[in-house]
């Protein structure tokens, strides 16, 4: 009979002289993608920072507050300045005069106060920024009402993101505005306090010759109750409200002329080149 072959190995065992494969490690990448990954930590604001200049402005602002508020507080700084020879302040010595030429000194101070009101009202504005948000705002409120009127609230909806904006640039510029205001609001209840002083403490001239009439500088021209609009009021506005127009007006365009030769424009295609005429 012929020898029976032998019976074959079973195939999961593997031969002695075959190489085993090397055990699979498993792969990093699938570990972490089965792995939530972790929210990233929330950025944390910025801590305020203090500005000086903010609160100088704030302090101005409620400095003169309290003085429209106060007469004797707002007589006693005013006094600092120098209302008499008796009393000789920086500004008495330099337009004071001696009270000798009153509507000299009350033009010089309202120079300097309106030169001074000016500048820190140009150095807190910008006007570019401001004549942008003021356009905008008329463009939008156009822009607005159309769709208002359509009645479409995806249109009234998509008009918000722009809405919020525009309130956000707004709201600098107003800000902007109120610091140059503090200002302002101090220096006028100042050197007007002090003009005031340094007439009602002159010895003598306090009668002026004005259009044919002598007046009485603390007479008043409006008399109401036991007080009124005084003579020495109504002629320092008169210097102060031109004077103010036309310093803000130059110094607003030589910002203006600043602003451009930092900032230049290119010149666009001309017009009849953009028609197809000879360029």
């Amino acid at each position: 009979m012929p020898d029976a072959e032998p019976a074959p190995l079973p195939s999961s065992a593997p031969l002695a002289s075959e190489p085993t494969a090397p055990e699979e490690e498993p792969d990093d990448d699938e570990e972490d993608e089965d792995e939530e990954p972790e929210p990233a930590p929330r950025p944390r604001p910025p801590a305020p920072t203090f500005k000086v200049s903010t609160f100088l402005y704030l302090f101005m602002g409620m400095l003169g507050a309290w003085m429209l508020f106060e007469p004797a507080a707002r007589n006693q700084i005013a006094g600092l300045l120098g209302i008499s020879a008796a009393h000789s302040g920086p500004l008495y010595v330099a337009i004071g005069f001696g009270s000798s030429y009153l509507l000299l000194t009350m033009a010089l101070a309202a120079v300097l106060e309106m030169l001074f009101t000016s500048l820190a009202y140009n150095y807190t504005t910008d006007w570019v920024k401001a004549a942008k948000v003021q356009s905008w705002s008329a463009a939008f409120r156009k822009v607005q009402m159309a769709a208002i009127r359509s009645g479409k609230k995806d249109r009234i909806d998509a008009l918000k993101p722009h809405q919020e904006k525009l309130a956000r640039l707004s709201g600098e510029v107003t800000i902007a505005q109120f610091k140059g205001m503090a200002i302002t609001y101090f220096l006028l209840i100042l050197i007007y306090t002090w003009v005031g002083l340094v007439i009602a403490n002159a010895p003598t001239h306090q009668t002026i010759y004005l259009n044919g009439a002598h007046i009485d500088l603390m007479g008043f021209v409006i008399r109401y109750g036991s007080g009124g609009l005084p003579w020495w009021f109504l002629i320092f506005s008169l210097y102060t409200i031109p004077t103010s127009m036309a310093f803000r007006r130059i110094l607003k365009h030589l910002w203006l002329r600043r602003y451009v030769e930092e900032h230049p424009v290119e010149p666009g295609p001309s017009a009849v080149g953009a028609a197809g005429g000879p360029a």
